[in-house]
């Protein structure tokens, strides 16, 4: 009979352990893979990784010969073109008060009616002209603003503050357009992903908070669940616990308000709250 108490103690420890095993996992972190909309030779980079960037800072610059090219033949051509039209409205002044002589002299009778219907002519393609050339200008100075937006775009700053994670083109290499150049990685999107036994699976629940533990972390980190997967797979060869004979898992992920103070990759203990 003592016999049998004692086994039956050590078969009630072995379960209230077995239950408070902690679920294991690692940080995680959604990096932001910035890119240049457009393709070019990368000729500057003026970051590293490691480094913290914040937003508006400079990331990287592309070749913009072609796009300053583009830019100052734009703006000559809108200075040309405002000459012309100075000139036209010029001559629209002579051409008015020369068909206004000539009306005088009409009434006087002592014009020419030719001369007159010259100049009235003459009078009315002038003004055509302007409005002509006035919507070029329009035209063109649209053509200067776009020019000049493309010339910025040369110039990739970041849209989001973060550490630099990696740098997949260097100076001198050829970066086709909407391809990542820099990873950062904003601290607000690191979270936790760690598996749960089928076991015990049915214990998570999404919004659930958990205590999430790792060496030389901070006391008392938190997170709640903001995903569970809706199908099970096999226990990952890199999270597996010696004293436990699962196989399938589900795979969970935690996040907290302005992120979690953990490196992505950095193995995590994750227990229910």
């Amino acid at each position: 009979m003592r016999r049998f108490a004692i086994l039956l103690a050590l078969l009630l420890a072995g379960c209230g352990a077995k239950n408070d095993h902690p679920w294991l996992g690692y940080a995680q972190g959604d990096a932001a893979f910035i890119a240049a909309p457009q393709a070019g030779w990368v000729s500057h980079m003026t970051i590293n990784r490691g480094d913290w960037v914040s937003e508006g800072e400079h990331l990287f610059t592309l070749d913009n010969t072609r796009e300053t090219a583009a830019h100052d033949q734009a703006v000559a051509n809108l200075a040309q073109a405002k000459a012309a039209l100075a000139q036209e409205e010029a001559n629209l002044a002579f051409t008015q008060k020369s068909l206004a002589r000539q009306q005088g002299l009409a009434r006087a009778n002592a014009g020419v009616p030719t001369t007159l219907d010259q100049t009235l002519a003459s009078y009315r393609q002038s003004q055509a002209h302007i409005a002509q050339l006035e919507g070029q200008i329009r035209q063109m100075e649209a053509g200067v603003v776009d020019s000049a937006y493309q010339l910025s775009q040369r110039d990739v700053v970041a849209l989001t503050a973060g550490r630099v994670q990696d740098i997949f083109f260097w100076p001198g290499e050829y970066a086709p357009a909407m391809t990542p150049v820099v990873s950062v990685l904003p601290p607000n999107r690191i979270f936790v992903r760690f598996f749960v036994p089928q076991s015990e699976f049915a214990r998570i629940k999404l919004g659930q908070r958990v205590a999430i533990s790792c060496d030389g972390c901070a006391q008392g980190m938190t997170a709640d669940v903001t995903f569970i997967a809706s199908q099970q797979e096999f226990t990952p060869p890199v999270i597996f616990s010696e004293d436990s004979r699962e196989r399938l898992v589900f795979k969970i992920e935690a996040r907290a308000p302005g992120g979690l103070k953990l490196n992505p990759g950095q193995p995590v203990q994750v227990r229910p709250l």
